[in-house]
C-alpha cells in the first residue's frame, strides 16, 4: 500500500466507509476531495455482471460527452491524398501514412487518439502491439474507422470518450475536469452511464452495473449508488 499525505487522508475522511451515494451528492464530493494543486481529470470505473471473454458479452463503444472532457485532444489521423487534406481541413493534429507508422514504430507517440480510413488499416495493422495496449487502435465500432473523417475529429475534439471492458470486466474513462463543478460532471456522468446501460448485452444475466466509483486522477474514490440508475 502506498504511503498516503495529510491532504488526502482529510479528503479521504469525508467519504463515509460502505455508503453508497446518490450520483449528485458523489460529484459534489469528488470535487470537494480534490488533493492537487492542479485541475485533476475525474474519472470513472464501473464493474460490470458480463463475462468479456465471451464475444456476446462484450461492451464497447463512444460517445460525446455533454460537457467534453475538458482536455485538449490531439489527434493524428491516418489518410491519403484528398482524405488526407479533408483531415488537415477538418482540423486533424497530424496527418499520414506509411511514415506515421514507422514513426510510431520508432517509439512516437505524442496523440491521444488515432482515427483512420478504412484502406489505411492494412498499415495501421501492423501497430496493434503498440496502440491496443494504450486503447489508441481505430476501431469501427467507435467511428474511429471511417470516411467521414470530418465528423470523426469533430466528435473527438469535442470531448467523445470511448468505454470498453478491460480484463477484469471494468470499464475505466474519464467524465471531465474538477473545475467543470458538480452539475456539469452529473450531466456527463449521467449521459455516460445512460449509454453504458444502452449497451448492455442481451446475453448478460443477473446484476448488469455490479459498482460504480468516481474519482479524480489523485483523491479518493467514492462510490455511487446504482439502484436508480438501471441495469
Amino acid at each position: 500500500m502506498p504511503k498516503r499525505g495529510k491532504k488526502y487522508k482529510e479528503a479521504a475522511a469525508k467519504i463515509e466507509k460502505g455508503t453508497l451515494y446518490d450520483p449528485a451528492d458523489a460529484m459534489k464530493l469528488v470535487t470537494e476531495t480534490s488533493v492537487a494543486k492542479f485541475d485533476e481529470t475525474v474519472e470513472v470505473h464501473i464493474r460490470l455482471g458480463v463475462d468479456g471473454r465471451h464475444a456476446d458479452q462484450q461492451v464497447r463503444g463512444a460517445m460525446v460527452l455533454p460537457h467534453g472532457t475538458g482536455k485538449e485532444t490531439k489527434v493524428l489521423v491516418f489518410a491519403k491524398g484528398p482524405k488526407a487534406e479533408e483531415a488537415e481541413s477538418a482540423g486533424a493534429d497530424y496527418v499520414g501514412a506509411e511514415e506515421m507508422a514507422q514513426k510510431i514504430q520508432g517509439g512516437w507517440l505524442d496523440f491521444d487518439a488515432v482515427v483512420a480510413t478504412p484502406d489505411m488499416m492494412g498499415v495501421v495493422g501492423r501497430l496493434g502491439k503498440v496502440l491496443g495496449p494504450k486503447g489508441l487502435m481505430p476501431n469501427p465500432k467507435s467511428g474511429t474507422v471511417t470516411m467521414d473523417l470530418e465528423k470523426a475529429l469533430a466528435d473527438i475534439k469535442a470531448g467523445k470518450v470511448e468505454y470498453r471492458l478491460d480484463k477484469a470486466n471494468i470499464i475505466h474513462t474519464v467524465i471531465g475536469k474538477v473545475s467543470f463543478g458538480a452539475d456539469k460532471l452529473g450531466e456527463n456522468f449521467d449521459a455516460l452511464l445512460d449509454a453504458i446501460v444502452k449497451a448492455k448485452p442481451s446475453a448478460a444475466k443477473g446484476q448488469y452495473l455490479r459498482s460504480v466509483t468516481v474519482t479524480t486522477s489523485m483523491g479518493p474514490g467514492v462510490k455511487v449508488n446504482t439502484a436508480r440508475i438501471g441495469g
